[in-house]
């Protein structure tokens, strides 16, 4: 008996302790050390106007309507598969021989063309047809951006060569400098455009 009741204490202390550190005390640490030496991803990279609005995260993309504007990658995530609901993060998971992916690139493929006055048979970029994994990525490849520039430029009455140095002062290099591709980042750039005079 005394044993059982050795084993239990032991137990329920160690849960216990487990407990306080696993639940408390890391967390805190973590979170601490978070906000002291990385406070903007901490917080989530928010974008913050000069008048205290945020615009949005400069990590999690978001659907721009209207010509004005660069387009992001379409997105699958959220119930109708077009509304960037960053609760509802994911890909679609169909696979290469499916006939609905293909469909989805066809019409996404011919909407791009014609929203940026393309030849029906112009080349088009992967990330302008197809939507990332998480269906949230923010950065499109600055390819899919060239693209979209002239359309972009036209609408807003601006020089394309002022658009094409947006384009370009908004990519983002690769990780550590050869970790991945370089990519643009839409909210960054659309703000960028909106604060023209």
């Amino acid at each position: 008996m005394k044993t059982l009741i050795f084993e239990l204490r032991a137990s329920l202390l160690a849960t216990l302790i487990i407990a306080v550190v696993g639940c408390g005390i890391y967390p805190l640490l973590v979170f601490g050390v978070a906000q002291l030496l990385f406070p903007a991803p901490a917080n989530g990279s928010l974008i913050v106007g000069t008048d205290g609005t945020i615009h949005g995260s400069r990590l999690i993309g978001q659907q721009f309507t209207g010509d004005k504007y660069f387009q992001s990658r379409p997105s699958n995530a959220g119930a109708n598969g077009m509304s960037y609901d960053p609760t509802s993060s994911g890909g679609s998971n169909l696979g290469p021989t499916s006939q609905k992916l293909r469909d989805a690139i066809a019409q996404n493929l011919a909407a791009y063309r014609q929203e940026n006055g393309l030849a029906t048979n112009a080349p088009v970029p992967a990330d302008a047809v197809t939507a990332s994994a998480s269906g949230l990525d923010p950065h499109i490849s600055p390819g899919n951006a060239a693209l979209q520039a002239p359309r972009v430029a036209r609408v807003r009455g601006l020089n394309l060569q002022r658009v094409q140095a947006l384009i370009q002062q908004y990519t983002d290099t690769p990780s550590l400098g050869f970790l991945g591709d370089p990519g643009v980042n839409v909210l960054e750039l659309n703000l960028a455009l909106d604060g023209i005079k």
